[in-house]
Order: C-alpha cells, then structure tokens, then sequence
C-alpha cells in the first residue's frame, strides 16, 4: 500500500514540477514577445529616418546640379 501513495505523490509532485516550468516558459515567451515588439518598433522608425535622411540628400544632389 505505501508503494501506491509513494507512486502517486512522485507522480502529483512531477505534475506540479512541470506546471512550474510551464509558468516559467510563458514568462519568457511574454517577455521575448515584447522584446520583439519593441525591436520591430525601432527598426520602423530607424527606416523612417533613413527614408527622410535619402530624400534630403536627393534634394541636396538636385540642388547642386
């Protein structure tokens, strides 16, 4: 009888395990979502800038000829 309770906290303790590990890994996938979120929002407007900074030097080269 006593193997039966042991096999079953093993089993409850690695079902408890597991959920803690499930808890950790939507963290850190929450975590890296915003990361890219805020990386894709950097690079958009660092495209902006660039866009802006070739129109201005298109208008700079007109100008000169």
């Amino acid at each position: 009888m006593s193997w039966a309770m042991l096999a079953v906290a093993a089993g409850f303790l690695g079902l408890a395990v597991l959920g803690v590990l499930a808890v950790r890994v939507y963290v850190a996938a929450e975590r890296l979502g915003r990361q890219v979120a805020e990386s894709a929002r950097r690079i958009n407007h660092a495209a902006k800038d660039l866009e802006e900074a070739t129109a201005a030097a298109a208008r700079t080269g007109a100008q000169l000829r």
